[in-house]
């Protein structure tokens, strides 16, 4: 069964197309914005989910009090978009990057993340170019075991070398704890904090992050301010975390049944080149509203293979239907634009502005 929104998408902008529902935007941004106020910390979203600065400019003026990026691409598109404070939460590393970091100093207030020595040792290139002083935290690992020191000796060590390094400014700690660590990394702070002030150092920022975590919001004490990034869309990853609804997830892939070639199989248009092949730990990739029981089993690149021994509904050849995708940062990266719509309105198309930036 095809509605009649998605009918007029296919017919003015094709499949498989990402839309965006305006309204479920505003009321996410609104709500996680009330959380943080409420928890008393700043909110500083990631744009990975979305790319915009429409849309990171839509968050800061509902409260946000700056942006976080995972690349300096990112960064540079949202600071020539006007954004003035950007923590970049990764590593950077090599000349190109530290000239590029100097450049982005000069026009917007920069932090970047650090978890070890090469690292330190080139940010004062950045800071000599822009000639001013570059705010610098040190990324911990609370048990996600991806990037971050590992002890809270280390952290004080690392601070203590970045306080030393000239043009440099020790800022404090960035923090991404698992859903259920936060007493571990409560600890490992309390450490690592009272380490850094035994140096004289002042801690001005802790940042603790991500959306899935909002249910956690607020629970170091110590934080400063919170880095939620999927929230904006939220997807099933966000539903299966259970800080998600249905109703909150603001991004769909309309995808058009292009094959029934049996009674217990279809196939979409919408393959890996668009729904990506990141479950996020979930069966299948993603979650057809029209279809609930249907499976999205695997994929070629423009290929998505429907299961339908479970659904007690089929769709027919030439149906619309409308996929919460999995994970909706990795899908928003796969598109040039997004269709925005607001009701049964079509408001036009959104550039995903900051995508493909892999530098």
């Amino acid at each position: 069964m095809t509605t009649p929104l998605a009918a007029k998408i296919a017919r003015e902008y094709g499949t498989p197309a990402a839309v965006i529902d305006m309204d479920r935007v505003e009321r996410n941004i609104a709500r996680i914005q009330a959380a943080c106020d409420a928890a008393g910390v700043a909110n500083r979203p990631h744009i990975k989910t979305h790319k915009s600065p429409l849309l990171a400019t839509m968050q800061i003026k509902a409260g946000a009090k700056g942006i976080t990026c995972q690349k300096l691409g990112e960064a540079e598109v949202m600071a020539d978009a006007g954004i003035d404070d950007i923590l970049i939460s990764y590593n950077l590393i090599g000349e190109e990057k530290m000239a590029r970091l100097g450049a982005l100093q000069g026009k917007a207030h920069m932090t970047v993340a650090c978890d070890n020595s090469v690292v330190v040792a080139g940010l004062p290139q950045a800071a000599a170019a822009s000639g001013r002083p570059l705010s610098v935290v040190v990324e911990c690992d609370t048990g996600r075991k991806r990037a971050g020191v590992e002890t809270p000796a280390e952290a004080i060590a690392l601070a203590r070398e970045i306080a030393a390094s000239k043009g440099l400014k020790f800022a404090g700690f960035m923090l991404y704890p698992t859903e259920t660590g936060w007493a571990e990394a409560q600890k490992f702070f309390d450490e690592a904090l009272a380490g850094v002030r035994a140096l004289g150092l002042d801690v001005t920022m802790v940042s603790t992050g991500g959306s899935p975590n909002m249910k956690n919001v607020g629970k170091l004490k110590g934080a400063t301010e919170h880095r939620p990034g999927t929230y904006i869309y939220n997807d099933r990853m966000q539903v299966a975390a259970g800080v998600a609804s249905w109703d909150d997830c603001a991004l769909r892939i309309y995808s058009t049944v292009v094959s029934r070639a049996g009674p217990d199989r279809g196939i979409l248009d919408a393959g890996s080149k668009t729904l990506t092949s990141d479950t996020g730990g979930l069966e299948g990739h993603g979650l057809i509203l029209e279809h609930p029981e249907a499976k999205i089993a695997r994929f070629a690149e423009e290929h998505g293979f429907l299961d339908l021994t479970r659904s007690n509904t089929r769709p027919n050849v030439g149906d619309v239907v409308r996929i919460v995708p999995n994970h909706v940062c990795v899908v928003v990266n796969m598109m040039d634009e997004v269709v925005m719509v607001r009701g049964e309105e079509i408001l036009g198309t959104l550039p995903v502005a900051a995508r493909g930036k892999l530098r």
